[in-house]
Order: C-alpha cells, then structure tokens, then sequence
C-alpha cells in the first residue's frame, strides 16, 4: 500500500498488537505507555477496540519476570492499574460464554445433520488464538449451507433465540433473510449477556461483493476443518484467509470495527499454513484482486504480516488505482474506527474501484436472470427490469435482497 503514514504511538500501537514475540508486544506496549502515560495508552487502545491486546501484553509483564524490566516506572505483582486487568477480565468472561454458547449451537445443529463453521473472530478465537479476550467480537457469526439455512433457523428458534435483525432497515422475515444470506438472532444467556448471533449461507454477504465472487458456502463447507473438543468446525487456511480479506474490504478497510480487522489477517497468516499459489489463484478466479490487494497490504504495512511480496505483486491494481485508493485510506483514517470516513456518495465510489474491471462492477450491480430468479423467488408477477431497479436501490439503502 502506497503512502500509508503512521505516528510514533500509531506505530508502537501496531507493534504492540501484532501476533509476535511476547517479549516484543510487551515492549512496545511499555514504550507506548512510556510515550503517551497509562491512561492515555488506555484510551487510544479502547477507541481502536485492541485495549484487551494491550492488557495481555501488560498482565505478561506483571506477572513474567522474564519480562519485568519492561515495566514502566513500577515492579511488583500489583503495579498494573486495576483497569487494564477489569477491562481483559470482563471481555474474557463474555467472549467465553460466548464460545460456550457457540458449542451448544453446534452440537444441537450437529445432532440433525447440519455442519457448522464458525467465521471471522469466532473461528479464530475458537480455533486457532489461544485467548479470547485478545478477539474482540460485538457477535457470533456462523456458516451452513443453502440447503440446511430453514431447519438451522427452526433449531435456533426451538433454542431460545430470537429471530431480529439489528438493523431498522431490515425486517425479520425469513423468505428475505434466505434471500438475503443469512439471518440474525438473539439470546439473552445465563450471566444476562444479550448475545447476537448471525446464521449465515453466504460467507461475506456484502451489499457490493458480487454474488459469483464469493466462494460456494458447499465448497468452503466440504474443505473446513474439525476443533478439536467441539462441533464447530474451522475454514480452511486459504478459505479463512479469502473470507477475512473481503469481510475486512467489505468494511472498506477503515468502517467500524476498522483497526481491529487486520489484526485478523495478522493472525491468520501467522498461525494458519498458507498455500500462497493456491489462495492466489483462488482470488484471481473469483476476481477480487484489488479487494483482497488491501486486506494484505494494510496490515503488511501495519504489523509487518508476514505476506511475501510475490503474493501482493501478484495481486496489485493498477498504479493510478492504488495511489488513488491509498490516498483515500490514509485520508480517511486507518485508525479510530467509530469516526465518519465517507459520505453516502464516497463510500458508493470506493466501493466501485474494489471491482478489478467495470465488466465486474456491471455484474455486481444487475447479476443474471438466474441469479435474480432464485433470490427474488415469489416475485415472478414482477417484471425483471422492475426487479433490477429494486435491487439497485436496496444496493444504495438496505442489505436485504442484495
């Protein structure tokens, strides 16, 4: 990525919350904390949503004495102020009920047949990160198949949850949810947490990801892999990797939870053995070079993810393109993920330079008959031109039937 500039603590940051040494996190959140003082560090880790990343590293250093001289200004087993160790206490506790719960889910679906993976900071927590406090998550969301999406929703209705989507422009109704790609449910859980948990047949189910250019949830389903110790299953390394990367450019890069996102990159990349040719190959069949182009790029320069450079060569845009969308990225913000970074208009145009060809874009925006046919089945009485003037305006409002 062209042009992206970091600040000191902007970088002691990305240091501090990349997958690597213990000894290395700890000190860069210790010269973070030298840099900017304890609260300041704190804030600056709450607002870009990793301040439980920074506790880690910090609750290593109070209690490894290996790493005690990285200790800023203080020694001994309580040095560390109480709201670094409350805050990775409190989302340890909630992320692990979740998980728990995710457990269950997984072994009720399992009980009738039906696979479940579990995606994004759920497979990694569940899967391949030791901490769950460390995979900061607002949600669960999990994949079926097409074939399995109504029973799997019977079977979460018959388990307590609540069948609503969070957002007031989207109805729960389960004709448009199938439509849609996925559903969102609730459940208030044992200790009173309120959990949400998204049932997914689509992989990404991004109002702009052109429904050709995700891979088949049957196909990530048949190359997932079992964890250990439950029936939740894991992506394969190259599909984990591909989902993350157009999750993360479907939140164009820096839209809420922003930051946070590459981190998921970072992990995956570090802890999961990637085939390079054949995930590259993967992404120039599904054409979303330029989308996937950033998702590497980003925390390569961030974190110093471990992506070779024949991997990213392979995937660049066009130099205008990526001088264009870098700038755009670096003007907006990299980091605090909850400010505004585009207008209605400026999201709608980022979005379109994700497509690697116009032909794309065109595709996106009105897919083939066959394609409007099974998402807008009941609807036959509607005339298509009709159909694909509904489509795109819901690709500018709503998620719903995109």
């Amino acid at each position: 990525m062209q042009g992206l500039k970091l600040t000191a603590p902007q970088a002691l940051l990305c240091a501090a919350v990349a997958d690597t040494l213990p000894s290395e996190r700890a000190a860069a959140v210790a010269q973070l904390r030298a840099t900017l003082g304890d609260e300041a560090t704190f804030a600056l880790g709450q607002t870009n949503d990793v301040a439980t990343l920074l506790a880690h590293s910090l609750l290593e250093i109070d209690s490894d004495a290996s790493l005690s001289p990285l200790a800023v200004g203080t020694s001994g087993e309580n040095s560390l102020p109480e709201h670094w160790r409350e805050a990775h206490t409190q989302l340890q506790r909630r992320l692990s009920a979740y998980l728990t719960e995710m457990d269950r889910v997984a072994a009720a679906l399992s009980q009738a047949g039906i696979s479940m993976v579990a995606l994004k900071n759920a497979g990694i927590a569940r899967g391949i990160y030791p901490c769950p406090a460390c995979c900061p998550m607002g949600d669960l969301d999990v994949l079926v198949e097409k074939k399995n999406f109504r029973q799997a929703h019977a079977i979460m209705l018959a388990n307590d949850y609540h069948f609503e989507f969070r957002s007031p422009l989207e109805e729960a109704e389960l004709q448009a949810a199938e439509e849609g790609g996925g559903a969102e449910y609730w459940k208030i859980l044992p200790d009173g947490e309120k959990l949400w948990f998204e049932l997914q047949w689509r992989p990404v189910a991004g109002r702009w990801i052109r429904p050709d250019q995700e891979p088949p949830a049957e196909v990530l389903m048949a190359r997932s892999v079992p964890i250990s110790g439950t029936a939740v299953r894991l992506l394969a390394p190259q599909d984990n990797l591909l989902q993350v990367a157009l999750h993360t450019a479907k939140h164009t890069y820096v839209r809420a939870p922003g930051y946070r996102l590459h981190t998921d990159v970072d992990r995956i990349v570090r802890r999961q053995p990637i085939d390079w040719d054949s995930f590259v190959a993967q992404v120039k069949a599904l054409q979303v070079k330029t989308a996937v182009y950033f998702s590497l790029a980003i925390p390569r320069a961030l974190f110093h993810t471990p992506i070779p450079d024949e991997v990213l060569e392979s995937l660049r845009p066009p130099s205008w393109k990526e001088r264009l969308m870098s700038r755009w990225l670096q003007r907006a913000g990299i980091f605090n993920p909850d400010e505004r970074k585009f207008s209605k208009l400026g999201f709608i145009c980022f979005t379109m330079l994700l497509y690697d060809d116009l032909g794309g874009l065109r595709r996106a925006a009105l897919p083939d008959r066959e394609w409007m046919r099974v998402h807008y089945a009941g609807q036959e009485n509607v005339a298509l031109p009709r159909l694909y003037w509904r489509r795109l305006l819901n690709l500018v409002s709503k998620r719903n039937a995109t």
